[in-house]
């Protein structure tokens, strides 16, 4: 089985990285590697949804089994807390469409197409994604940190997550015809910005932990 992991930066992902038999450990955006049974390729796309859907693009003309986006994200709801671990089923390129005076026009409703929504209703076949809590999230080109930019995109579209690659994983997989899942991990919450009240390492961790189980599982372990 051929799973392809990507992530925006190796940090999100190193802990994980170290399980891994690298067998191109060279400082490179595609990285060949074996977990047990399973042949992994590790895409290291860089930060922001252009990149994403650049490097994706270029990767999924080779065949692969399985895609996992594994990322941190901000989270709108206090519901979840700091290093919960979710899966992003639903994802939108929120900034996509035209403003009118204080509305917005969502690219779906303007007769362009309905690129602006991504969804991913396939079984993920694998049983430790399948017990991960779902939600949806949105993908942004600006983090949110301003309060009234926060209740506006709170009321628009309820979501839980916010990412800067997330929808463009999900839109690449779907075109590809690629099973897929989006896991993310809450490093803070959506609000002004604050560092002091992140927990990336706790993220990281965690992230990272429920990573290993999903190989082990899709090895057999």
């Amino acid at each position: 089985m051929k799973i392809l992991l990507v992530a925006a930066t190796e940090t999100e992902i190193m802990p994980l990285l170290e399980e891994l038999h690298l067998l191109s450990p060279e400082p490179q955006h595609l990285k060949k590697a074996r977990y047990h049974n399973l042949d992994v390729e590790v895409l290291i796309t860089g930060v922001g949804m252009t990149a994403t859907a650049f490097y994706l693009g270029q990767t999924l003309v080779s065949v692969c089994d399985y895609a996992l986006n594994l990322g941190l994200a901000g989270s709108f709801n206090r519901m979840l807390e700091l290093g919960d671990v979710v899966q992003v089923i639903e994802d939108r390129f929120s900034e996509l469409g035209a403003e009118d005076g204080d509305s917005f026009i969502p690219i779906s409703e303007m007769n362009l197409g309905t690129g602006g929504v991504v969804h991913n209703d396939r079984n993920s076949e694998n049983p430790v994604i399948e017990l991960i809590p779902k939600v949806t999230g949105i993908t942004v080109n600006t983090v949110h940190g301003n309060e009234k930019h926060i209740d506006t995109v709170c009321a628009r579209f309820h979501p839980y997550t916010e990412s800067m690659e997330g929808a463009a994983f999900l839109f690449g997989c779907k075109v590809a015809d690629v099973p897929c899942a989006q896991l993310r991990s809450v490093s803070n919450y959506v609000e002004r910005r604050n560092r002091k009240a992140w927990n990336i390492p706790l993220a990281v961790k965690t992230l990272n932990q429920k990573a290993i189980e999903i190989l082990n599982a899709f090895a057999g372990i």
